[in-house]
C-alpha cells in the first residue's frame, strides 16, 4: 500500500474522528515494578478467557470531534493518511498545551502524541509506522528532544507497535482511570537523535 502523509487542520476534526479507533481485546499486559521499583517495570502477556472490545472514542468527551471543545489544540498539529484514494488514519501531536499535565512543565522539549489511528481495513499495512515517523519528524522540527505517548495495557497492539518504532517504556499509572479499574495507564517515551533533527532540519 502506498501510503501518502498530508497536514491536516483542526476544521477537519469531525472527518478524522470518522477513522475507529476501537480494537479486540484478546490479551493483557500485567504489569509488575522490576526489583525495588528503581529498576522500571516488566510487562507479561495474559491471554483473555473473553474478549471484548473497546472504543475510547465512545467515552464522553474523548472523541477527536470534542477536542477543540475541551483543550486549546491552537499550537497541535494534525495528519492525515491517504492511501488508494481515500483517508485511512490520521495522528493528532500536541505541543505545550496548558492544562494537560503530560508535559512534565517541559513543554517545550517533548511532544504529545495524542493520538494515533489507523482504519481497519489498512491496519497492518504501513500505514501506522508512515504516520509515526511523520509526527517524529513534526516534533524534531520544532525543537522537541522526546516523544511521549500514552496507552493502557489492555491495548497489547498498540504497545507492541510503539515498541517496534524503538519507543520505551518509562512510567505507569494504577489508578489513573477510577472508571475502568481493570485498566493501567502506560507512558511511551521516544528520543530523537541528533541524525533525527538533522534529517529535519
Amino acid at each position: 500500500m502506498v501510503v501518502e502523509i498530508r497536514e491536516d487542520s483542526v476544521s477537519a476534526l469531525d472527518e478524522y474522528a470518522r477513522i475507529p479507533i476501537a480494537f479486540e481485546v484478546r490479551e493483557v499486559f500485567d504489569v509488575a515494578a522490576r526489583g525495588d521499583g528503581l529498576g522500571g517495570f516488566v510487562l507479561t502477556r495474559r491471554r483473555l478467557a473473553v474478549s471484548y472490545v473497546k472504543d475510547y472514542d465512545a467515552i464522553e468527551g474523548e472523541s477527536p470531534a470534542q477536542w477543540a471543545q475541551h483543550f486549546d489544540v491552537s499550537n497541535w498539529e494534525f495528519l492525515a493518511a491517504h492511501a488508494e484514494g481515500r483517508r485511512v488514519g490520521g495522528a493528532a501531536l500536541a505541543f505545550d498545551t496548558e492544562g494537560i499535565d503530560m508535559f512534565e512543565g517541559r513543554g517545550h522539549e517533548l511532544a504529545v502524541l495524542w493520538d494515533i489511528r489507523v482504519a481497519p481495513e489498512a491496519r497492518g499495512r504501513g500505514v501506522g509506522s508512515a504516520l509515526f515517523r511523520a509526527a517524529e519528524a513534526r516534533a524534531a522540527a520544532r525543537g522537541c528532544r522526546q516523544l511521549k505517548i500514552e496507552t493502557q495495557n489492555i491495548n497489547v497492539p498498540a504497545c507492541s507497535f510503539y515498541a517496534r518504532q524503538g519507543c520505551e517504556p518509562g512510567a505507569f499509572n494504577r489508578f489513573a482511570y477510577p472508571q475502568f479499574r481493570d485498566e493501567i495507564q502506560l507512558f511511551w517515551y521516544k528520543e530523537f537523535s541528533r541524525g533525527d533533527d538533522a534529517a529535519t532540519g
